[in-house]
């Protein structure tokens, strides 16, 4: 009789994280997209790769990832934690503040794309089933491959980067009814009117089962995390986060739904939570990893076999995804005020097909809506147009630069400024309000200092003026270098934008690590975010508003001015302290683990 492994899938698992182990540092040396090199190394390494030669050399079967439970398994596991991730980044006032966008330009976004490529799939002669199916799942585009791009450009705080993570955002959620809808249709019967009532009926039915779940979960998840994290010890928080992610998928497959949408409601009712930025800190090491598993997982589903079989239909389809999106992208971008420069960017740094493609395409076919072999040449499709990608977001950022110097004023660049006496000067970064009355404040002081900002005319102006202003991302150590920050007295960080004060601190004190650090934030939880990632000091506008607020209202009820300061400055204190237990748990964690 044949004897069970006590650790099933054991084999799938030591190659993954073999071929992580090799990648994830060889990426990183060879400057590739991660997204891609996982992507490439499981089509390689699966059943439609070299796993077709295993029988010839059985050798080869250590090396590779059969089609099997195994790799199911590994695949269902990296979706999990895929969703997860996403829920993190969805917060509702995240995405309340970015509404315009998200529902707006998103929803116009993924209605036209799907109307365009459904229409090009019915005239190719697909049925309107299948066509409607395939047009709105290919109207999602890759939200890690996109972030991962913008991120390498330092440009997620611009005003690019914000239109796409906000279109991204939409296109995330996008994928829950198109998940249930599917499913609905799945069990439909030839009668339109019968299938119709049965999709809405199950939208309505998971509506609230998912309704449900989420405000169980935030009576549940938010006490569950303050009670258990009062000690702040990693191995229990690590606990609760991943109780939370496979208690709530079990819920939503306990009442009909799919698990990786739970693990979606489990970010998100993280998200609203004071522990958000806690949790991304935690997963953060593990990050790189399990998105590496999902796209490893993705590419062993992609049938190379197709490219021998069909190469000018896969050149049509990759070219017709492309151009379809990428148009309906541009044109939304400029009627919402990006110029066309940056417009054409956003089309072709979206005209990719999505990550989704893979579950929801396969889940499509599984119900016999889509045609498996049709599923499997649209799927290496997705794939190949994630591959171009990032020749597509070059191409894009070298059109959207050449549109701004020929369109806009004449901004002084760092390159050709006289830096023979920078040494020594504060360093501001970003020259908005904020930044433009610090400046005022050391230009009184007789203090000398440099500033960097991103909007081109406002340099142009301040430094026609005789501003020392310089258009330009201070998270750049290469900029940094030039203007001598290792010898500044302080950097201040004045952007509003509290994605990228983020970003640019881990990136100087990646850089410099002993220069002081000061930097504003929008409020107390940014603030512990950026006291966490290495600031000296950090500002809240928030806390110091209600702080003066509170100084007035005190006063006016007969309070002297000595007890109010007093009352106030312990208010300071308290809140410093906060900070500074948050920057001491992220060293200490930084010292016990690196993220791969």
């Amino acid at each position: 009789m044949h004897e069970q492994h006590p650790f099933p899938f054991l084999r799938e698992i030591l190659l993954f994280l073999t071929l992580a182990g090799i990648l994830v540092p060889l990426l990183q040396r060879l400057r590739i997209n991660q997204v891609l090199g996982f992507l490439a190394a499981g089509a390689l390494a699966g059943p439609f790769g070299l796993g077709l030669l295993a029988r010839q050399f059985p050798w080869l079967g250590w090396l590779t990832f059969p089609a099997g439970e195994g790799v199911n398994a590994l695949g269902e596991l990296g979706v999990l934690f895929l969703m997860f991730m996403i829920g993190l980044e969805l917060s509702t006032a995240r995405l309340w503040a970015m509404r315009g966008w998200v529902f707006g330009i998103g929803g116009a976004q993924v209605v036209l794309s799907a109307i365009g490529l459904g229409v090009a799939l019915h005239l190719a002669g697909q049925n309107w089933t299948s066509a409607a199916i395939l047009g709105l799942v290919l109207s999602l585009s890759s939200t890690a491959v996109v972030m991962q791009l913008l991120s390498e450009q330092h440009n997620t705080g611009s005003k690019l980067g914000q239109a796409a993570f906000a279109v991204l955002m939409l296109q995330d959620l996008a994928v829950v009814p198109l998940l249930i809808v599917i499913g609905a249709l799945g069990k439909g019967s030839g009668d339109a009117n019968g299938t119709a009532m049965l999709v809405l009926g199950t939208v309505a039915k998971a509506g609230g089962a998912i309704l449900l779940i989420y405000l169980v979960g935030r009576r549940v998840v938010h006490p569950l995390f303050r009670t258990f994290a009062r000690q702040h010890q990693p191995d229990v928080f690590m606990a609760l986060i991943l109780l939370c992610t496979f208690g709530i998928a079990s819920l939503s497959a306990a009442a009909g739904l799919s698990m990786a949408l739970g693990a979606l409601i489990a970010g998100l009712l993280l998200a609203e939570t004071e522990f958000r930025h806690e949790v991304e800190l935690m997963v953060e090491p593990f990050k790189g990893l399990l998105m590496g598993l999902f796209f490893m997982t993705v590419g062993m589903q992609m049938d190379a076999r197709q490219l021998v079989a069909a190469p000018l239909w896969l050149a049509v389809a990759v070219a017709g995804l492309l151009v379809i999106k990428g148009v309906v992208v541009t044109i939304l971008f400029r009627l919402k005020g990006l110029h066309w420069g940056r417009a054409i960017e956003g089309g072709l740094l979206l005209g990719q097909g999505g990550e989704f493609a893979f579950i929801v395409i396969g889940f499509a076919v599984t119900a016999r809506l889509v045609d498996a072999a049709l599923g499997a040449r649209i799927m290496l499709a997705v794939g190949l147009s994630l591959f171009v990608t990032p020749m597509m977001a070059r191409l894009g950022a070298a059109i959207g630069e050449r549109w701004e110097r020929s369109h806009a004023p004449e901004v002084p660049s760092i390159e050709h400024a006289d830096l023979s006496s920078v040494q020594g000067r504060i360093i501001i970064a970003g020259f908005g309000r904020v930044g433009q009355q610090l400046a005022k404040l050391l230009t009184e002081q007789h203090i000398a200092f440099v500033a960097f900002e991103n909007d081109a005319k406002l340099v142009a102006q301040l430094h026609a003026e005789g501003l020392p202003v310089y258009f330009g991302n201070a998270s750049r150590a290469e900029l940094l270098r030039r203007v001598a920050a290792d010898t500044a007295p302080a950097i201040v960080l004045t952007m509003d934008h509290a994605a990228s004060a983020l970003h640019a601190v881990r990136g100087i004190r990646r850089e410099f690590p002993d220069v002081p650090l000061f930097a504003r934030a929008r409020d107390e939880r940014n603030a512990r975010a950026l006291a966490s990632a290495g600031a000296t000091v950090v500002v809240p506008e928030t806390l110091e508003a209600s702080l003066q607020l509170s100084a007035l209202v005190l006063e006016t009820m007969g309070l002297d001015e000595g007890s109010v300061d007093t009352i106030i400055d312990t208010e300071r204190d308290a809140f410093s302290a906060t900070l500074a237990r948050a920057a001491a748990r992220a060293e200490d964690r930084g010292g016990r683990s690196q993220p791969l």
